[in-house]
């Protein structure tokens, strides 16, 4: 019994790391994604009075890159399933940051076309950032075994509250010193150089310069899936091939997801999930301006403080996961536990209409925001679900599907408020969602394990 441990811990000793590098370089592509997300609510007050755009027009302008997001996904699955994370991703990058920095020129357009141009901009940038978390969550399957793809996914889904600590008092600064137009100049920088450093970093686990056979032995008797963008010669693979294998056709793929109750679950948890993101990106700072009386620049520090909570949320809710897996919990209880326990949490936002102190505002949207990070494990779900000959299309339809809150919930909050003059009506909205993601963990999704698909003959 000694020897054998002894000789566990002189191969796990003899490891490389290569995959901590990988999530670390996902964390901070991500947490730029989300800075990108974040420029027009943090200048959205300003802009909207400099360029007479009402609450309305606002919400559309906000959904703009929903719109494209979601439209979007499953191309950019089947892209990332086609040609790879790496050269994927890296043309996203690239082009999103193109279409960030442009938008610090808006004001080049006369009149009211200045709206248009502005949701084609937005729109051009969800289209461009498609790919990303679907790619996240391929990387994520092929660098990690199951016992650590729970932290894996909760870090770099945790970037989007990073970015905001980061991000959103420097754009407060940038706005309130130099002009809101420079806030997207900056971030359009910074996506350059991110994609430079995405260029040297990312490799698949079968072609990284600086892992070793006891990494991948050790990440594929966990079920990373390491060969996922092996390059496969067509004439061996045709020459290899029985007359009678069969494969599956993407079409009868997405037939298959689009039918599995357990799918629809997790695809109707993370539209919810994101509802709630998508206020916090969206309408928040405005919120802060408007309904509580703050400065832009009190705002864009302000809204740092529940984003570090949503940070330290997102890691707690990876690392409880997989402890819980690790202590012999069930696949399927060890995600819901802290998705269930962290949307209870999230939905003390709604007490923010019975209060108007500042501080207890920020309080019960810390609250809040630690307990969505808490409970945005859907990811990480993603990762152990989707059946491994279409990762990418899986995790496409699922953020073509969560996205979905992204077009409707600017729209909705935008109309609520023009309506009553109040945004407790919105508060309330976007609780709610907290509430149908705990019904459709516990009622619907069952049991969480890897989907199979039918095999049938290619189309």
């Amino acid at each position: 019994m000694e020897h054998i441990k002894s000789q566990a811990a002189t191969v796990a000793k003899s490891q490389t790391h290569a995959r901590y590098w990988i999530v670390a370089m996902l964390f901070i592509i991500t947490s730029v994604n989300y800075g990108d997300r974040a420029t027009l609510s943090i200048v959205g007050d300003p802009m909207s009075h400099a360029l007479g755009i009402s609450s309305v027009a606002m919400g559309f302008i906000f959904s703009g890159f929903s719109w494209a997001y979601v439209i979007g996904q499953i191309p950019g699955g089947l892209l990332l399933d086609k040609f790879g994370s790496k050269k994927v991703y890296l043309v996203s990058i690239i082009t999103w940051s193109i279409f960030t920095f442009a938008q610090g020129f808006i004001t080049l357009f006369p009149g009211a076309s200045v709206i248009a141009v502005l949701f084609l901009l937005r729109f051009l940038v969800g289209i461009c950032e498609s790919p990303a978390f679907p790619g996240n969550s391929r990387v994520v399957a092929a660098w990690f075994p199951a016992q650590e793809r729970g932290t894996a996914s909760a870090i770099f889904n945790s970037a989007q509250y990073f970015a905001t600590v980061i991000f959103a008092p420097i754009m407060g600064w940038l706005t309130h010193s130099f002009g809101w137009h420079h806030v997207f100049f900056f971030m359009g920088i910074i996506g350059f150089i991110a994609a430079f450093m995405w260029q040297k970093v990312i490799y698949p686990p079968n072609q990284h310069p600086h892992v070793n056979k006891a990494e991948l032995k050790y990440l594929e008797d966990g079920g990373a899936l390491i060969n996922m963008d092996k390059k496969v010669d067509p004439k061996a693979a045709k020459a290899e091939k029985t007359t009678d294998e069969p494969v599956v056709s993407k079409g009868q793929a997405i037939k298959e997801l689009m039918s599995s109750r357990m799918m629809l679950g997790i695809y109707l948890g993370q539209y919810c999930v994101n509802g709630m993101t998508y206020f916090f990106l969206t309408w928040f700072p405005v919120y802060l301006v408007q309904a509580r009386g703050m400065s832009i620049l009190q705002a864009g520090f302000v809204a740092a403080i529940p984003a570090i909570c949503g940070f330290l949320g997102g890691i707690s809710g990876g690392v409880i996961s997989d402890f819980l897996l690790a202590r012999g919990l069930s696949l399927t209880w060890a995600r819901k536990t802290p998705i269930i326990c962290g949307m209870l949490l999230s939905t003390s936002m709604v007490v923010c209409n019975y209060v108007d102190t500042q501080w207890l505002i920020v309080a019960f949207m810390a609250l809040s925001f630690f307990g969505k990070g808490v409970g945005a494990l859907g990811w990480a779900v993603m990762s152990d679900t989707a059946p491994k000959e279409v990762a990418g299309l899986s995790g496409g339809i699922f953020n073509t599907i969560g996205n979905l809150a992204g077009i409707i919930t600017p729209i909705t909050i935008g109309y609520i408020i023009a309506t009553t003059g109040s945004y407790n009506g919105a508060l309330v909205y976007v609780g709610i969602h907290a509430l149908v993601a705990i019904f459709s963990y516990v009622f619907i999704v069952g049991k969480i394990q890897r989907m199979k698909l039918s095999p049938a003959l290619a189309v």
